[in-house]
This record gives structure tokens, C-alpha cells and sequence, in this order.
């Protein structure tokens, strides 16, 4: 089974394309792809393929406390969706294509919304792709990966300390951001106190039960948009 994955991901197929060409669930392939991947990565010689793009939403920052030393600029400060943050993350796959996978980060609350990929794209799949992915957006600006690391890294262990688990896309797609280990050098929340504003997808009275279990009523903020 795994040479037939190795096979399929060589052909550029996501894994839920492989799980569908197999006739298996999502998760039965998903170790197989970061094992695959884990071995193309230690026979590059440098443990990691290179990074060859990496792209957030401008307006990331609003409501977050960022470490100055660490250089990070918000290209257009306040025209994001706040608290929702998006990243884009592409390696060298091969010469001609690109390992890609997108991030949905909730930086006030709920951590990994959601996640795409692995994919795997020619350069012009993936201009056209982050068109797509950064649509509802102001738009983009180039980052450093260890920017993209903490934001969503970061967010996935604030919003673990709150009882919130990722996204189950997220497992598949998070060897394309890299080994990452540490404390964020950004502060979750907005402005240090977690906020919720719930999604369309989201079932707002299961968060708020989580969020009481862990914290008193008056240790957190959250909005319930009038029906």
C-alpha cells in the first residue's frame, strides 16, 4: 500500500485523491504520506525540502502582541478579517512543481480551523491557487516561515490550553510547515484574552461550554451574532 501511495503522490494526487483511488479512509493514508515525505526530506540531504514561498494575509497582527525583535512587518495593519489568519506554505517537490498546503488559523481562540493539502502544484497552479485561497482577503505579503510556523503552531498550542484540538485536515498537511519547536513568540488572543466570534460552521454553544470548563466567564470575550 504505501508504494501505491508513493506512486500516486509522485503523480501530484492530494491524499484524499489517493484514500478515493484506493478505496480506504483519509486516515489509513494520511501516515503514509508524512512517511513518504519524511523519506524525501532525509534523502535531500537537509531533513526539510526548501521553501521556495510563503505567504500570509495582510492585517494578521490586529489584536496579537508580536516580539519587535523579531522583525515580522503586517504589511496593511487592519484591513484583515481579524482573528482568522491564513497561510500558504509551498517546498520544492520536484524541479518543475511544489509541495503546497494552506493553513486557516483562528489567532483569538479556536487555533487550526481547517487545512488543505499537501498538493502538489506546477508554478502556475499555484499563482492561481493563492488567488483562490487568499480571495476573501485585502491581500498578501511574502513571510518568512518562522513567521508562519508560530502563527499556526502557535495557535494550535493556545488553543490546546483553551480544549481545542485542530482541525483533522491539519495532521496531513503540517509537515509542509517544518519542525517547529518552542514558545510562540506572539501573544493569542485579542490583546492577551481569548476571544470567540463564532464561524459559519461552528457550533457555538459546544465552544462556550470548553471554554467554561477551562476559564471562568469573566477570563474570556466572545460575540454571538444576533439570528
Amino acid at each position: 500500500m504505501k508504494d501505491r501511495v508513493r506512486e500516486l503522490r509522485a503523480q501530484g494526487r492530494s491524499p484524499k485523491e489517493i484514500a478515493r483511488a484506493l478505496k480506504v479512509s483519509p486516515s489509513a493514508v494520511a501516515p503514509l504520506v508524512r512517511a513518504i515525505a519524511a523519506e524525501s526530506a532525509e534523502s535531500a540531504g537537509d531533513g526539510e525540502p526548501d521553501v521556495v514561498g510563503c505567504w500570509i494575509n495582510v492585517g494578521w497582527s490586529a489584536g496579537l502582541g508580536v516580539d519587535p525583535a523579531r522583525g515580522w512587518v503586517d504589511e496593511a495593519p487592519g484591513s484583515g478579517m481579524e482573528g482568522m489568519v491564513c497561510v500558504l506554505v509551498a517546498r520544492r517537490h520536484t524541479w518543475d512543481r511544489m509541495t503546497v498546503a494552506g493553513y486557516l488559523a483562528d489567532v483569538r481562540c479556536l487555533g487550526v480551523k481547517n487545512a488543505i493539502g499537501p498538493d502538489v502544484l506546477d508554478d502556475r497552479e499555484l499563482r492561481r491557487f493563492r488567488e483562490y485561497f487568499f480571495g476573501e482577503y485585502a491581500g498578501w505579503q511574502e513571510a518568512p516561515i518562522e513567521l508562519a510556523q508560530h502563527l499556526v503552531f502557535g495557535s494550535l498550542d493556545y488553543a490546546r490550553t483553551l480544549g481545542f484540538e485542530p482541525h483533522e485536515d491539519f495532521a496531513p498537511a503540517s509537515d509542509v510547515l517544518g519542525k517547529w519547536e518552542g514558545d510562540a513568540a506572539i501573544t493569542f488572543g485579542r490583546d492577551g484574552r481569548p476571544f470567540y466570534t463564532p464561524g459559519p460552521y461552528d457550533d457555538p454553544a459546544r465552544v462556550l461550554r470548553t471554554l467554561r470548563r477551562t476559564l471562568s466567564d469573566d477570563e474570556f470575550d466572545y460575540v454571538i451574532p444576533a439570528q
